[in-house]
């Protein structure tokens, strides 16, 4: 059995011309914390284990009890983090939600300290007005993606979208125009479909942003190799490539290394 660790999140600050403490903290910035402490521990792992919580006096601490292995990584992480002062490298789902709790800190002037404790060694991790944890955005740039799966919902009142359960990624949300489902005559939940769609990638990672995906077209779903639609693809995209020079391009792609 995974030994466990100690994962903190200090919050202080005012609330009108008290000082913040558990008694005054509304539960929607309860809220906000754990909806982005599995980003932060566990970006990547659907199957993660336990997290234990509770919240305690001291301005307002957020108490985690979680498996040590992720503990040790996030450290890892943060004194990276602290080195660079940068946060491009982490994974996109924790660099996001250090973002979202960095925006906190800036609209209600509240200051965050995280710390990790595993066995003897605490670490800590300060988030407040006078940081700036933000990612470079000329690091993300827009692609075009292809996704395969089943839908397993369509709808949304304010922005229509579609939820693709896919077996790379899990379930993936389309923003798709309502023209979309409108001109559709047959049910598309539990059917299986491609989708060409846009993103904003990173262009050091290959990460994709799965907030960004927005529809370009649905395609049948094939299994089988098909010849016809992969010269389409091809005959579309040639006059992108026009100008540029195949042995340049792969030139630079290699970084000068000759295979």
């Amino acid at each position: 059995m995974e030994t466990k660790g100690i994962f903190e999140i200090r919050v202080s600050g005012n609330k009108g011309n008290e000082p913040l403490k558990p008694e005054n903290t509304d539960i929607k910035e309860i809220k906000v914390i754990l909806d982005n402490i599995e980003d932060i521990l566990y970006p990547n792992q659907k199957d993660r284990p336990t997290i234990s919580y509770s919240i305690e006096e001291g301005s307002v601490k957020h108490i985690f009890i979680v498996g040590s292995q992720a503990l040790i990584g996030l450290t890892a992480n943060l004194e990276v983090v602290n080195q660079q002062h940068s946060i491009d490298f982490l994974e996109l789902k924790t660099a996001q939600a250090i973002e979202r709790i960095q925006n906190i800190s800036y609209n209600k002037n509240y200051s965050f300290e995280l710390k990790t404790n595993v066995g003897e060694k605490e670490f800590f991790f300060e988030i407040n007005p006078s940081t700036s944890y933000k990612r470079t955005l000329d690091l993300w740039v827009d692609a075009e993606l292809y996704f395969y799966g089943e839908i397993t919902n369509t709808g949304g009142k304010n922005k229509s979208n579609l939820h693709l359960d896919t077996e790379d990624f899990g379930t993936v949300i389309i923003e798709a125009p309502k023209e979309f489902f409108l001109n559709e005559e047959k049910n598309l939940v539990y059917r299986k479909y491609g989708f060409r769609v846009t993103a904003k990638q990173n262009i050091d990672s290959g990460e994709f942003d799965k907030s960004s995906l927005k529809f370009v077209e649905m395609i049948p779903y094939l299994p089988k190799y098909n010849e016809d639609y992969l010269n389409k693809l091809i005959e579309r995209s040639t006059s992108k490539w026009k100008d540029i020079d195949a042995d340049d391009w792969l030139r630079d792609l290699r970084g000068g290394y000759d295979a």
